[in-house]
């Protein structure tokens, strides 16, 4: 198996896609919600870091949707202290779903495979964040069975942010895929296809 080095459309990309990840983060979201398990927000950018995952695989998708994130996090007071979490989470997040959406040669365009892969990058991101919410509460000295309990209303919000962003980023990806393609950019971004 032959590995490719990290190019400069690379870098790139993962920073064209992190500033959008970040915009969209900044201003087109609802929020913050407050919770008992800590604020919250229904945002647009989880849909752009599946997209990221799928358009670009999963490092390039997953750095973007970590990175973007994260100075997303720096900027808000609310969120400032998630920030090392946002990263691995948004990372993750990003990176299963283009693992999946990329399996096999795929490169993002096959319908199925990319909604698999979206499912699974947000389920991934709910595990973890709905995870680290509860642990907090745990050890801040709540009993498993409250701690759950206070979690219901992030998962709520969660729950509506991940069904959003599938579906979001399923629908959207066959078109972008193709401005990518008219742009010129395929083999730039997939040089194996050259």
């Amino acid at each position: 198996m032959q590995t490719r080095k990290f190019s400069t459309y690379d870098l790139v990309v993962v920073g064209v896609m992190a500033a959008v990840i970040f915009a969209a983060t900044m201003f087109l979201k609802i929020g913050p919600i407050p919770t008992p398990a800590g604020p919250t927000q229904f945002k647009v950018a989880n849909a752009l870091c599946l997209l990221g995952g799928m358009l670009f695989g999963g490092v390039r998708g997953g750095l973007a949707a970590g990175i973007g994130s994260m100075f997303f996090d720096l900027c808000d007071p609310a969120f400032a202290a998630s920030a090392p979490f946002t990263l691995v989470f948004f990372f993750a997040m990003a990176f299963v779903c283009g693992a999946i959406a990329n399996a096999g040669g795929r490169e993002g365009k096959n319908f199925r495979w990319n909604l698999m892969g979206a499912v699974a990058g947000s389920a991934t991101y709910l595990v973890l964040h709905l995870g680290k919410s509860l642990i907090v509460l745990m050890l801040e000295g709540s009993d498993f069975s409250a701690a759950l309990v206070t979690c219901a209303l992030k998962f709520i919000t969660s729950g509506a942010n991940a069904l959003f962003a599938v579906v979001v980023s399923v629908l959207i990806a066959a078109p972008c895929r193709s401005a990518l393609v008219r742009a010129g950019l395929e083999r730039k971004l997939f040089p194996k296809n050259a």
